[in-house]
């Protein structure tokens, strides 16, 4: 296995993070073979990649190359690890602050990306913003952790993304969550009823008549501040992804990242 000594940099996984994110990442023993690149070097350079926005083949020649950090996080988003990762710390975080593990309620919302030339040719146009590229939908709980996410071309309705979200929360919660809280994207019957097949029941949180300007509106302002969150990871600033599973992969990434950062001071006293 190679050893290259190096400057540290920003993006560096800790000692501490590595401590809780390895036993997820070890998708074979650690003395494999098969394996000429240490594990933490190969996700310091994928967390460069996704804080950074930087191009594949712009890797620092410091770290691994970029082929074999390329091939490695395609594997762990397929294998679903850093899912995993935002599933337990989600559980942690809940149980730090008094509440049950598994949520009874959720917030969905979606943000529209810019495509790019690798991502345009499945881009759809979102003439509400204006913009053409992909959708996010995304389903949180009440503290803005991940429950569900999917991809879609940016005239998708969001309407219409309802029973497939309800239906990843449910299996991503064992079933627990009756409400879900929205906003008027996601009135009319068809969305109710999507929702209803999977036990949850639609709240439309509207915004007053009489206010003009920015509002905080109740319980949609958590969604809008995760979407905040994922905004520091500069590859998601835009869909620079010719595939949409890849999107929807640099999104849990950086969902179990914001997590980790968060639940580090918790994991520390437990």
């Amino acid at each position: 296995m190679e050893t290259r000594p190096r400057a540290p940099s920003l993006s560096d996984v800790s000692d501490d993070e590595w401590a809780f994110v390895a036993p997820y990442l070890t998708l074979m023993t650690e003395d494999a073979p098969q394996r000429h690149h240490e594990l933490r070097e190969i996700l310091n350079g994928l967390r460069y990649i996704a804080r950074g926005g930087l191009q594949w083949r712009l890797m620092p020649n410091d770290l691994p190359p970029w082929q074999a950090v390329y091939q490695q996080t395609r594997r762990w988003m397929a294998a679903g690890v850093f899912d995993a990762i935002v599933h337990d710390l989600r559980e942690v975080m809940r149980v730090a602050q008094g509440r049950a593990a598994a949520p009874t309620a959720a917030i969905l919302d979606s943000r529209t990306l810019q495509s790019t030339p690798e991502s345009g040719a499945r881009a759809g146009y979102d003439g509400a913003k204006r913009k053409k590229g992909s959708k996010v939908h995304v389903a949180v709980d009440t503290l803005g952790q991940l429950l569900a996410l999917h991809v879609t071309p940016a005239h998708a309705q969001d309407r219409d993304q309802v029973g497939a979200l309800a239906q990843a929360i449910q299996v991503a919660t064992g079933q627990s969550v009756t409400l879900a809280f929205v906003d008027q994207g996601y009135r009319g019957e068809a969305p109710t009823a999507a929702a209803a097949a999977h036990g949850i029941q639609l709240e439309v949180v509207k915004m007053p008549r009489t206010t003009r300007g920015f509002v905080l509106l109740p319980r949609r302002w958590v969604v809008e501040r995760s979407f905040a969150w994922t905004a520091r990871f500069r590859r998601l600033a835009r869909d620079y992804e010719r595939v949409q599973t890849t999107l929807e992969g640099f999104h849990d990434l950086a969902f179990a990242l914001l997590a980790l950062q968060t639940a580090l001071p918790i994991l520390a006293v437990l």
